[in-house]
């Protein structure tokens, strides 16, 4: 830790959600930005706690609301998301009634709100008087189901018109915790063989009979925990983001654009599959891109790695034609939620349809280079209709030498299969 490392870590909490829900900031960007403040033991809590808030927000907010006459705004305002960190903790952790309080009612000094410590301390120690009273009113003035109340209405409104008889299945899905996927480099052991490896630490899986490589932790754990995982053994990669590679079917020898790469699990899977493909990996993120460098060192694999737009591949195609193109376009990740729930937050109604012109235009600018006869993989991480199927059928009609190959696959989040993801495979005539 560095000589501005906070003593308590409630106050970088609510410092990490203010930055999300008042600045627009991601949760991953704000949490890394925060990362060299944070003790590797505490890592896991502060995560814990922001991602747990993002999940059940409006349940936390309600909360507040009814205990405050007055809600806290201005200067103020990053004590009301140290509220929110210190109501989770009540709700939701085991750490105890007590010291939740007392480790909150603490961080209002890191935050430099001394005179306000009373107010926190009050605000807590009466949701505590009226804890069940509250849950009961927040059931009661919630006219749906209360996995319902957690997501913004107007994804409500558009999942429950693309999916009538399984929306309410993906917002339960969406409100529980992502389940752990790892995909086995097969290049160094069978899936057998790492599963034993996994057992020696005591730490359980199962196997996926759709995808050769895929094992589901029963319990989530560190990286460092994974046997051999910095010899490039196993990458993390949820089971639905493990399809792309095979969907491509990348062979040795054959020029392969990864487009909007970052941060490299797919282009390390191609490589896997196909080790000496000629593969080229580019996003237009440059922090991003670091990424996809250093998943490539941890797997002693090779690929040409450049900062490059989508809109504007002549800029850094050098007039190269390719065998097979996966394109992980940009998209609302509405697959993703349970995964990184500040996304519905993040997100706005009006953002679809900027996206949908978004992935349209990669897409034509993309497919010139795409040699004939060659496959290109359209997949998104999002189970919006507008940016998936009716998407691709946009493109199939404007685009007569485009062919669909065999069906589309739509994956929706369920509890302990994948996240949501789409996948269209096309071919060049």
């Amino acid at each position: 830790m560095n000589k501005k490392s906070y003593r308590n870590i409630r106050a970088l909490c609510a410092k990490a959600i203010f930055a999300v829900l008042e600045e627009g900031q991601s949760l991953s960007t704000a949490l890394a930005s925060l990362n060299n403040q944070v003790a590797d033991k505490d890592k896991a809590l502060v995560q814990e706690i922001c991602f747990g808030v993002m999940r059940v927000l409006p349940e936390l907010d309600f909360y507040i609301h009814n205990l405050m006459s007055k809600v806290l705004t201005g200067k103020n305002r990053i004590l009301h998301y140290l509220l929110l960190t210190g109501l989770y903790q009540i709700l939701y952790t085991r750490i105890p009634e007590h010291a939740a309080v007392g480790e909150t009612v603490g961080a209002v000094n890191d935050l430099k709100k001394p005179q306000l410590k009373g107010v926190i301390n009050g605000v807590l120690r009466e949701f505590l008087r009226q804890q069940l009273s509250l849950k009961q009113k927040f059931q009661q003035d919630s006219k749906q189901q209360i996995s319902q109340t957690l997501h913004p209405s107007w994804l409500l409104n558009r999942l429950k018109s693309a999916y009538p008889e399984q929306w309410q299945a993906i917002v339960n899905a969406n409100n529980q915790k992502p389940p752990m996927w790892l995909r086995v480099n097969l290049n160094h052991y069978s899936v057998s063989e790492y599963q034993q490896l996994l057992e020696k630490q005591q730490i359980v899986s199962e196997t996926c009979a759709d995808i050769p490589c895929a094992i589901r932790l029963t319990t989530a754990v560190n990286v460092t925990k994974l046997p051999f995982f910095a010899e490039g053994a196993v990458t993390v990669q949820d089971l639905s983001a493990q399809y792309a590679a095979y969907l491509l079917a990348p062979k040795n020898g054959e020029q392969i654009l990864d487009m909007c790469a970052a941060p490299g699990g797919k282009t390390t899977h191609i490589l896997e599959l196909a080790p000496t493909a000629n593969v080229l990996a580019v996003d237009v993120d440059a922090n991003r891109v670091k990424r996809i460098d250093e998943n490539l060192i941890r797997l002693k694999q090779h690929a040409q790695v450049k900062v490059g737009d989508g809109l504007t591949p002549e800029k850094w195609c050098d007039g190269r034609q390719f065998d097979r193109i996966l394109l992980d376009a940009p998209c609302s990740a509405t697959g993703v939620i349970r995964r990184h729930p500040d996304i519905k937050w993040l997100r706005r109604d009006s953002d679809i349809a900027q996206l949908t012109e978004l992935q349209y235009a990669i897409l034509t600018r993309i497919w010139p280079y795409l040699k004939a006869g060659g496959t290109l993989v359209y997949a998104t991480c999002s189970v919006l209709p507008e940016e998936n199927k009716l998407q691709i059928a946009r493109f199939l009609q404007q685009t007569p030498n485009a062919k669909q190959q065999g069906e589309l696959k739509q994956f929706l989040p369920t509890e302990l299969a994948g996240d949501g993801f789409f996948y269209a495979v096309l071919r060049k005539e």
